[in-house]
């Protein structure tokens, strides 16, 4: 397995590499490495965005919602995550048509809203897409060394190094080749491993059987828990993935608007059947007494039950779903910094600009490997990041269409929101607070403001004339 590992690594870094050998003329642009703007057709956006957000969580959460919340919270897991990709159908063509030569969500906030709305938006951006890459990392370096015990820091090392070298190489359009690859091989792995894990545990009958005797809320779409748990998913992933910049570089890699609409649509369909098969596991897990760790329900049950073989194909998923998703974050955290430098240092020659484009990448990327080497737990910085960008999402998106909203009262009304979700917002040991009641006011308090403020403003800004002002990235 190690060495299946090391292969795996390497075969993927060495596509990507020679995928960007083979089209470094085509591509040359410090535009091209940032946004590979107007180059995808529907079906290889669809690959790259599906596989984006097909991160090594899938393997964890999924399954650990399962556990308690049942069918319930399996479902409201796949429509959440499906509702925040559809939901760039609708803003990825606005903010297009707006600002047709930009590059980053953080690039647009800065000219329409000014320095308060783009500080709190970068903060909030960076930090969510940095807590999101550890978040990788860490997962597929406890799951191996669940698996065959190997040392975090191996693990974080090998994939680390091997997703640096093609995203500090070719930048966004390394990433969207082995999207593509990875895309292919995702579900045919999880449908292998989900075919023989539940074969061996005696088939979906046994399985209903088992549950209705153990606990059968599991199987009620009445689980209470599992509704409100529905309710938290969607307000957090919804708001928090729409700061994503690996998703905004996608909506300008689209071709067209058509391409742009039809793409993210067809990947938040894929999303559903992958998430419900995933958590699955959870339910197998219950109805076998396997819930020593419910965050590695998965695993448990392809350990206890699969053949050997079945471990090497759930190797290649995971691998391939940790590094689609790293390569995307390492590139967009990149540009959005590169887009500011572009911004305060306009005389950069465009060779000196892809330089510290790539050397931003890189101390990212090291930075990342050295945190996931130590194991921590992310779960509450994941939760802080959701609530924060809950109460930045409408305000910063309502600037997309309002003329009267100014900086000032969005920036006051997403600090009203983060201070009304605080306050009700659970401590670490969530033995006080509600997650859903914090998530609602710091979602809720910001929209009623924002809308009341633009009412009693003039005109604040030309949203035709940003067309002109949002163009940071030398062609």
């Amino acid at each position: 397995m190690t060495y299946l590992l090391i292969l795996t690594v390497t075969v993927f870094t060495l596509l990507a590499m020679l995928y960007v050998y083979q089209t470094r003329q085509q591509y040359s642009t410090i535009d091209a490495f940032l946004t590979a703007r107007g180059t995808l057709g529907t079906w290889l956006a669809t690959a790259t965005i599906f596989a984006s957000i097909m991160g090594a969580w899938i393997l964890f959460t999924p399954a650990e919602a399962g556990t308690w919340g049942g069918i319930t919270a399996i479902t409201g897991y796949a429509v959440a995550q499906a509702v925040a990709i559809m939901i760039y159908a609708l803003l990825g063509p606005r903010m297009r048509y707006l600002a047709p030569h930009g590059s980053s969500l953080v690039e647009f906030v800065y000219y329409r809203f000014g320095r308060s709305m783009y500080g709190i938006t970068l903060v909030v951006g960076v930090f969510y897409m940095a807590v999101f890459l550890c978040a990788e990392l860490t997962g597929i370096a406890l799951a191996l060394n669940i698996v065959m015990g190997l040392p975090l820091w191996i693990t974080a090392l090998l994939i680390g190094s091997g997703t640096l070298i093609y995203t500090t190489y070719g930048g966004i359009r390394g990433s969207i080749f082995t999207d593509a690859v990875q895309a292919v091989i995702i579900i045919p792995a999880l449908l292998i491993v989900f075919a023989v894990a539940c074969f061996r545990s005696g088939g979906l009958g046994t399985l209903l059987s088992s549950l209705r005797d153990i606990d059968p809320s599991l199987l009620s779409m009445g689980h209470r828990g599992g509704w409100d748990f529905t309710l938290s998913l969607i307000i957090a992933i919804v708001a928090a993935n729409l700061f994503h910049q690996g998703f905004w570089s996608r909506v300008y890699a689209g071709k067209d608007v058509s391409v742009v609409k039809k793409s993210f649509l067809f990947a938040g369909l894929a999303i559903i059947p992958v998430i419900i098969l995933a958590g699955t596991f959870g339910l197998m897990a219950a109805a076998g007494n396997l819930l020593d760790v419910p965050s590695a329900a998965l695993f448990e049950v392809v350990l206890s039950v699969a053949p050997f073989w079945v471990l090497l194909v759930l190797l290649l998923l995971a691998l391939a779903l940790v590094m689609s998703s790293a390569d995307t974050l390492i590139n967009a955290i990149a540009a959005v910094f590169t887009v500011d430098i572009a911004r305060f240092y306009p005389a950069l020659s465009s060779s000196r600009l892809r330089r510290w484009a790539r050397i931003l990448t890189a101390v990212i990327c090291v930075t990342v490997i050295g945190v996931a080497a130590q194991g921590y737990s992310v779960l509450y910085l994941f939760l802080l990041a959701d609530l924060v960008c809950a109460a930045a999402v409408f305000p910063t998106f309502y600037g997309l269409y309002s003329t009267r909203l100014t900086g000032r009262s969005a920036f006051f009304s997403v600090l009203s929101g983060i201070a009304a979700g605080s306050l009700i917002f659970p401590d670490p040991g969530f033995s006080r607070g509600n997650l859903l009641f914090s998530f609602v006011a710091a979602l809720f308090i910001p929209a009623v403001l924002s809308l009341i403020l633009a009412q009693c403003s003039r005109p604040a800004v030309d949203l035709g004339s940003l067309a002109e002002k949002v163009h940071d990235i030398k062609y």
